[in-house]
Parts: structure tokens; C-alpha cells; sequence
């Protein structure tokens, strides 16, 4: 992912949690303040009740204007204009009160104007064994009312709280998306500081290597060019495997720095008209030698003729000797190689099928994958990093061939490869 993609991403996703997070503290303090509304009416509703039903009681009339008045958000004072019951007067709080669905703790008191002190004052909790002391001697007098009683919410917060239970977990929901978002984020950008730092050691390490490749490269050709050496058939072979192997060497650096690169789109591909039965046959000759060290044989079926591709030859070749490798590698008894070169026309068909371990089929899907290995346990007697198989299946992807693997545990492995005769890529 590059860098404007990634920044694109963390605006755009700013942007969203920034119009989320407004969007729903518009609807808390919105659902907030209905909520504070439809208490405010139910409490003055029920203390206007209890206020006509004391009248009755008591065969007295109530003042026309301020009935009720709310002094703070929790406490209302109720002018009555007559003396007061407290037990009459805690009966009919709790039975309007629990009409309308107000079944939170609250406490009363009653103001005795000749004393110009609070006369009686009570704590009425709705949770079991808890016994709270009344606060009402705190609370404030109302001067312009004579005989009235006081009535506090202390849980009012709790109890409109807890009338927005679903506003309240959307916002948690929205808060965990937030911090999903941030970690995410924060992810990214540290595998791709890792990812960058990968490719700069792997480049950094690979041409490190150009050097003394590029000396050992001169100094075979030097010893196969000597008298001495030409001389002797078995000196001679072993300058070749030298020449040779340290030819393959380079072809490694080569695709690890293709590789390094990250993408299939990364390839640098230098397409021109190949014979590919030529090429073929060229690999194969020079992995024979390490065949006969680990006393294998290679067969080939190939058609007559010439059968012309459009392909890069530096990638070809590569992932050929990958292949062959692979099939050498992975096979714990003596090596049997099949190749098979097909013409169907207008597609040539490369086939190579070993007797090697086979791969599992639960691990056929991943095989492909970049630094991806079979599973083994704890037995490593096959040294390799994985970007093998990934390799040959970027090239094809650059070439827009189809690769096709097939495999059975214990078997052997068939790899083919698709390749259009004479088209050109586009």
C-alpha cells in the first residue's frame, strides 16, 4: 500500500469518525435532555396529584399559580397552604410516583412555618437494605410559600441514564470502533516501517553480493580459459560447475532484488522471441550435473520442431531452475524428473513432474504464498526461505501465463505452466 493510498485512508477515515462522533453526541445530549424533560413532567405531574389529593384529605383549597416549582434539577417545593400529614403525605408520593413509573429513591420533608424549620424529613430507597440519613436539612427554603413540603431525586442522574441504555451503547460501540480504527491504523503504518526496512536490508544485502559474485564470475573464466585446466576432462567439469553455479548465484540475487520489490506488477519484464524448446533443453543440460551427483535421471518428451514464445529469458530461465530445484530438493530417495513439452497450436504446455515428498493437500492452496513453507515439525533438513514457488508464480502472473500444480503426499509433484506461442503481452 503506498503512502498517498494509506494517508487517503487515515483523512478519509478521520473524517468519518469525526462526523460519527458529532452525529452522536448530538443524539446523547438530545436523547439526554428528553429524557431530563419527560422526568420533569412525570415528577411535576405526580407532586401536583399529591398536592390535590392532600386538599382533599384535608377539605382545603390550593393556591391558582405555583403549584410546584422546581429550585434545582432534583428538588421540587409544593405549595399546600395547610398543614401537613407526613404520613399522608408519604402515602400519596409513592402511589403517584409508582403510577408513572417512577421508581427511584427520593426523599421528603415538610416546612413548619412557625418554627421556620424543616419539621419532618424521611429517605425513601426502592433498594433492598440499603438506609440512607435524609440531607433534606440541607436543602434550600422557599420563602414565598408558607406551608409546603420538599421533595429530592438523589438518583435522578442514574435514573435518566438509565433511560438511554440504547444511546449509551451505540456511543460504546461507536468508542470501540474509534479505537479499532486508531489500532488499525497503527498497524499499518508499522508493518509497512517493517516492510520498508525489509526491502532496504534485502537490497542493501543483495548488492553487497554483486561484488564478489562479479570476482568469482571472472576468476572462472580465467580457469577455464587456462592451458592447464582445458587439458583435463575432470578439471575442466568442475571449472564449468563453478562457472555455472556461480551463474545461478547471480540469477538469485537477481530475483531476490525482483522480489524485494513486493509486487507482481514489479517485474521489469524484457520480452523477446524466444525458442523455448532451446531454452528448455539448455537448463536441462546444466542441471544434469547436479542430477548424477544425487544419482537421478531426468526424461524428456519434446516435440519436433521450433515452437516460438514471447517471454523474458532472464525470468525463464530463473523459474525453470527453480523448478528443477525444487524437484531435486524435495525428494528423500534417488531423483526421477519428467519433463513434458507440449504444442497445441496456439499454447505450448511445460510439464515437470518429480517423485519428491508431494505436498499435502491441505497446504496446496498456500504453497504459492510469499515465505510460505510446508509445515515439518521440528525436521529442517531443506534449507530455503519460500519465495521459490512465489517467484515463479509472480512471473507467470507478469507473463499472464496459468500455472497448475498438481500433487498427491508421498507421490511426487506435476507442475505445469500454460504458455500462449508466438502472442504478445499486453
Amino acid at each position: 500500500m503506498s503512502n498517498a493510498t494509506i494517508r487517503q485512508v487515515i483523512i478519509l477515515g478521520a473524517l468519518i469518525i469525526t462526523g460519527m462522533t458529532g452525529l452522536q453526541g448530538y443524539w446523547l445530549m438530545s436523547s439526554w435532555n428528553v429524557n431530563e424533560e419527560e422526568f420533569h413532567s412525570k415528577v411535576t405531574l405526580a407532586l401536583q396529584n399529591v398536592a390535590h389529593s392532600l386538599a382533599v384529605y384535608n377539605n382545603t383549597t390550593l393556591p391558582v399559580d405555583n403549584l410546584v416549582k422546581k429550585r434545582t434539577a432534583n428538588y421540587y417545593v409544593v405549595n399546600i397552604q395547610t398543614e401537613i400529614d407526613a404520613n399522608v403525605l408519604e402515602f400519596y408520593l409513592k402511589r403517584e410516583l409508582s403510577e408513572r413509573g417512577l421508581h427511584l429513591d427520593f426523599e421528603y420533608a415538610v416546612f413548619d412555618c412557625t418554627t421556620n424549620e424543616w419539621l419532618y424529613n424521611k429517605y425513601i430507597s426502592y433498594t433492598p437494605g440499603l438506609v440512607r440519613e435524609s440531607e433534606t436539612t440541607n436543602l434550600p427554603r422557599y420563602d414565598e410559600f408558607t406551608y409546603y413540603f420538599g421533595v429530592k431525586f438523589p438518583t435522578r442522574p442514574g435514573y435518566v441514564l438509565g433511560q438511554m441504555q440504547l444511546s449509551l451503547i451505540f456511543a460504546v460501540i461507536l468508542l470501540i470502533t474509534i479505537s479499532f480504527f486508531i489500532y488499525a491504523m497503527y498497524t499499518i503504518l508499522r508493518q509497512k516501517r517493517l516492510s520498508e526496512m525489509q526491502k532496504d536490508f534485502i537490497n542493501n544485502m543483495t548488492h553487497e553480493f554483486k561484488t564478489p559474485i562479479s570476482t568469482i564470475r571472472i576468476s572462472s573464466e580465467v580457469f577455464l580459459n587456462d592451458p592447464l585446466v582445458q587439458s583435463s576432462d575432470r578439471r575442466i567439469q568442475y571449472a564449468r560447475i563453478i562457472s555455472e553455479q556461480n551463474r545461478r548465484l547471480n540469477l538469485q540475487v537477481e530475483k531476490v532484488l525482483q522480489l524485494a520489490k513486493g509486487e507482481k506488477s514489479s517485474f521489469e519484464l524484457k520480452v523477446g522471441r524466444l525458442e523455448l524448446k532451446a531454452v528448455l533443453e539448455e537448463v536441462i543440460s546444466n542441471i544434469r550435473v547436479r542430477l548424477e551427483e544425487n544419482r537421478g535421471e531426468i526424461h524428456t518428451q519434446l516435440p519436433e520442431g521450433n515452437m516460438e514464445v514471447l517471454a523474458d529469458d532472464f525470468h525463464l530461465r530463473n523459474i525453470l531452475y527453480s523448478l528443477f530445484d525444487n524437484s531435486i530438493k524435495y525428494c528423500k530417495r534417488e531423483p526421477m524428473l519428467q519433463v513434458e513439452l507440449r504444442n497445441l497450436g496456439k499454447t505450448a504446455i511445460l510439464s515437470i513432474k518429480d517423485n519428491g515428498i508431494g505436498i499435502p493437500k491441505a497446504y496446496q492452496a498456500k504453497i504459492f504464498e510469499k515465505f510460505y513453507r510446508v509445515p515439518t515439525g521440528n525436521i529442517h533438513d531443506v534449507k530455503g526461505f519460500g519465495l521459490g514457488l512465489y517467484y515463479v508464480k509472480g512471473v507467470c502472473q507478469a507473463h499472464k501465463w496459468k500455472l497448475k500444480l498438481e500433487s498427491e503426499e508421498g507421490e511426487g509433484t506435476k507442475v505445469s505452466i500454460i504458455i500462449p506461442i508466438n502472442k504478445k503481452i499486453t
